[in-house]
């Protein structure tokens, strides 16, 4: 039985090891959206962990993506959880074995919308798992990235809306979404080709091209913030936004990604930003 009182702790600390990216944005929310995002985050890390490991097969992961997306529009529980993933769970990190905490840690007026987003989420990655992720227009493109990311951008302007009653723009929001995955793609293409044999560039596409895609949707991302009146919610988008407009910068001048010190910095900067 999970303790209701102290599970939120837990969960921050898988979220922290998971993604240090995500974890700083989110502990600025305020209490609500922070339980109702990281619970989230942690169900959608959860299936990518699945999407994404390197050892199992794509059927495998096409059969089980769809399970998911199917115990995702019913009511969740445990057992059926654990039977689906049983084939694969000895292979699969905690963030994925523990999917029905993380579900059960998100407030109820939020459960809902996480769980639908989830669902659409766990059944594209599943098509795109059988297609072995091979992109090739910007069609294929949009389409994969909207899957990924697009829905959690889409699942944002949700919480914000249940929250305190902000309107977004949905093309805003999912220009956030494909923002940064555009940024992850460039960040890991070569990786990606190379260990994987998956290319996420359209056929014919230059890295430049890939370059004014991911800037066309940051765009989209700036604008969305934009739109934003809760100072806390506005923290969290603009911080992983600054990394994606940085990160894109230090991709331009021949590095990786930013630096550790760069990242303490963009963090200093966007407070500070916030507080004038």
């Amino acid at each position: 039985m999970i303790r209701k009182e102290t599970f939120p702790k837990d969960a921050m600390r898988v979220l922290k090891e998971t993604s240090r990216t995500f974890y700083i944005p989110i502990t600025f929310l305020k209490k609500d959206m922070k339980h109702a995002v990281a619970s989230a985050y942690l169900v959608y890390r959860a299936i990518d962990e699945i999407e994404d490991h390197e050892d199992i097969p794509n059927p495998t992961k096409h059969d089980v993506l769809m399970q998911v997306a199917e115990l995702f529009k019913r009511p969740f529980t445990e057992e059926e959880y654990l039977n689906v993933i049983a084939p694969i769970r000895g292979q699969l990190p905690e963030v994925s074995v523990r999917c029905y905490e993380w579900i059960e840690a998100c407030p109820e007026g939020a459960r809902d919308m996480m769980l639908e987003a989830g669902s659409e989420m766990a059944y594209g990655m599943a098509k795109w798992a059988q297609r072995n992720w091979q992109v090739h227009t910007k069609e294929d493109l949009d389409e994969y990235t909207y899957y990924v990311a697009g829905i959690v951008g889409l699942y944002l302007s949700k919480v914000w809306k249940w929250s305190y009653g902000q309107e977004s723009d949905d093309e805003l929001a999912l220009g956030f979404g494909r923002g940064l995955q555009a940024v992850n793609i460039l960040r890991n293409q070569e990786e990606d080709l190379e260990e994987r044999g998956v290319s996420f560039v359209p056929d014919g596409w230059t890295r430049d091209q890939l370059f004014a895609y991911a800037e066309e949707n940051l765009a989209k991302a700036d604008a969305y913030i934009e739109m934003l009146t809760d100072k806390s919610a506005i923290m969290f988008c603009r911080l992983p936004l600054a990394f994606a407009h940085k990160s894109l910068d230090a991709m331009k001048k021949g590095r990786e990604k930013m630096t550790r010190e760069e990242v303490e910095r963009t963090v200093e900067e966007e407070k500070a930003k916030l507080d004038k």
